[in-house]
């Protein structure tokens, strides 16, 4: 069975190399100050055995941006930041290919302020349009609900007609076996796709246990390929990236004890795996360097 590596999570790498972008703008600080950065978190996961990298648009979005007053330069950054992953993946020594992010519009986790439809659609179609040049796929992740992940995926499968795969990945309730974040179940979650050519289905930015059962509960429900991608920060509930709720802090886990988890989603049936907020390159080394030793 061939397992797919993706990278880990951007936001902590950044903050780990020194860049501490303005608490709106998020990751997207980078983009403007320092892209060598990004290029250099792009480079560092290939090196430690991802060979599928995101790009750093998750905070690309105009709720983000127009924080400082940039909401109008979204679609600018979203090519910038695609054409930073798309030049880094291109100078491997090995094949890697670009995952488009395709994130939520207004704030993670919170179902409950995702944009009406007709105000996320145009929204979602210009940051695909100017993705689509740089990346190889479109990865709709972090979706909270099924009314968000049918957008993000619907824009999705609208621009790449066919061309290029989209993932969806979804983002589940702390507790194993609640479903996502709005309580809606996965059964429903991926009836509510029926319609579109989604050609993986995922799991991040949540506990490993949780991702465990949800690929309990995904994989009867397809025969496309799973996966997850776990973090390690704790996330009260009504977080938002500007409120007084501040993460709690992270989850202990170390890199062995993050392989143990994800060996046990490869059990379950899962080819793509990966890291979220908190894991970094340790993390997807030690993953890496585990797929590649021979079973004794």
């Amino acid at each position: 069975m061939t397992i797919t590596i993706l990278d880990g999570g951007m936001g902590q790498e950044l903050l780990r190399r020194g860049h501490r972008g303005k608490q709106g703008l998020w990751s997207a600080q980078a983009l403007l100050d320092a892209p060598d950065v990004v290029a250099d978190v792009h480079r560092t996961y290939i090196d430690v055995g991802a060979r599928v990298i995101t790009t750093n648009t998750y905070s690309t979005v105009p709720s983000y941006l127009g924080k400082a007053g940039m909401a109008d330069r979204y679609v600018e950054l979203a090519s910038l930041a695609a054409r930073i992953a798309r030049d880094v993946a291109s100078a491997a020594s090995v094949p890697v290919k670009v995952a488009g992010s395709v994130p939520p519009l207004d704030e993670s986790y919170r179902f409950d302020l995702v944009s009406a439809d007709a105000v996320a659609m145009p929204i979602y179609e210009s940051l695909i349009r100017a993705l689509d040049p740089h990346v190889d796929l479109f990865l709709c992740e972090t979706m909270s609900c099924i009314r968000e992940a049918r957008n993000g995926a619907s824009a999705a499968c609208n621009q790449a007609r066919g061309r290029k795969p989209v993932w969806i990945s979804w983002t589940l309730a702390e507790e194993p076996g609640a479903g996502l974040r709005s309580g809606e179940s996965i059964a429903d979650a991926v009836r509510a796709l029926e319609h579109l050519p989604i050609a993986a289905f995922l799991f991040n930015c949540t506990t490993p246990a949780a991702i465990e059962q949800g690929i309990i509960e995904l994989r009867p429900l397809t025969d496309k390929p799973i996966g997850g991608y776990a973090n390690l920060l704790h996330i009260p509930a009504g977080w938002t990236l500007d409120n007084r709720a501040v993460p709690t802090g992270f989850r202990k886990s170390t890199p062995d004890e993050y392989v143990a988890q994800a060996t046990r989603w490869i059990d379950l049936g899962a080819t793509i795996i990966g890291g979220c907020c908190g894991i970094g390159p340790d993390y997807i080394r030690a993953l890496s360097t585990h797929l590649a030793t021979p079973e004794q």
